[in-house]
């Protein structure tokens, strides 16, 4: 009898189990939005006359990719008026430059004009130090004390105040992880950042970027990380809409999500010992 009651307890189980269905619920789609990927990266000791700027649209919340938006006017301009054309690779939505000037300290305005809308943006590209060489591992490191850490530094500018952007990009996650910081507290001072994770191990290879960013960046992607949830990912799903610079001057209602960013990159490979 016990072997039979345990029987029926099983079979109840597989039941349960075989029943089991994805629920797929039904979503209000909005009106597609445009979304500008316009971040211009000067990465250091390059020419940095290739760059790219990616028009795409919002789209419903199951779909896997973004639809491309081709046909649009993409240019920017520098502060005498030099104008730099992004010319679309047909269908993709990538608009891409071979001309490019970077300038440090250099303004730049953004203009895509689109479907009788334009839409304009304005920054400045922001320097950054060099990261240093003495990278150094700590195999005891992060909250717990059991993931391997690694430290890096770079030398903060005193005569300014200064916003950075971090990325780390680790084999065992697709996207970079993000962190911003500003130099109220390290003001003109040598300054670690520190780096773990939990599947880190002999062999695997980080790649460390830093980026100079504005201060108005800065406030927007503290915003963006906050709103998915602060993972250090912004590729996360948002709960709410984060608005950067760019302006829609046709028809103000019609915004765009995304950010015209102009950095200075450093750049540095570390393999976990």
């Amino acid at each position: 009898m016990r072997i039979l009651k345990n029987y029926l307890i099983m079979a109840s189980c597989f039941l349960v189990i075989s029943c089991e269905k994805v629920i797929k619920v039904e979503l209000d789609t909005a009106a597609p939005k445009l979304v500008i990927d316009a971040s211009i990266d000067w990465v250091k000791n390059t020419s940095g006359n290739e760059q790219k700027i990616k028009l795409s649209t919002t789209t419903a919340y199951y779909n896997d990719e973004f639809p491309a938006v081709s046909g649009a006017s993409v240019v920017v301009t520098n502060s005498a008026n030099t104008a730099f054309d992004f010319v679309e690779n047909p269908g993709t939505g990538e608009y891409r430059c071979s001309n490019f000037q970077p300038v440090t300290g250099e303004t730049y305005t953004l203009t895509i004009s689109l479907n009788g809308e334009t839409y304009t943006a304005t920054e400045t590209l922001m320097a950054v130090p060099e990261i240093g060489d003495n990278i150094e591992q700590n195999n005891t490191g992060g909250m717990a004390g059991d993931e391997v850490e690694i430290t890096y530094y770079y030398q903060d500018d005193a005569s300014q105040a200064n916003y950075y952007l971090y990325s780390n990009k680790i084999p065992h996650i697709a996207f970079p992880q993000y962190a911003v910081e500003e130099d109220e507290n390290s003001q003109g001072g040598l300054t670690p950042v520190y780096y773990s994770h939990k599947d880190l191990t002999s062999g695997d290879l980080v790649n460390i970027k830093l980026y100079g960013i504005s201060g108005r960046y800065y406030d927007y992607f503290r915003k963006l990380l906050n709103a998915s949830g602060n993972d250090g990912s912004p590729f996360a799903t948002t709960p709410t809409a984060v608005r950067g610079n760019i302006v829609n001057q046709t028809n103000s209602k019609n915004f765009a999500y995304g950010y015209f960013r102009l950095s200075e990159v450093a750049t540095r490979d570390y393999t976990i010992k």
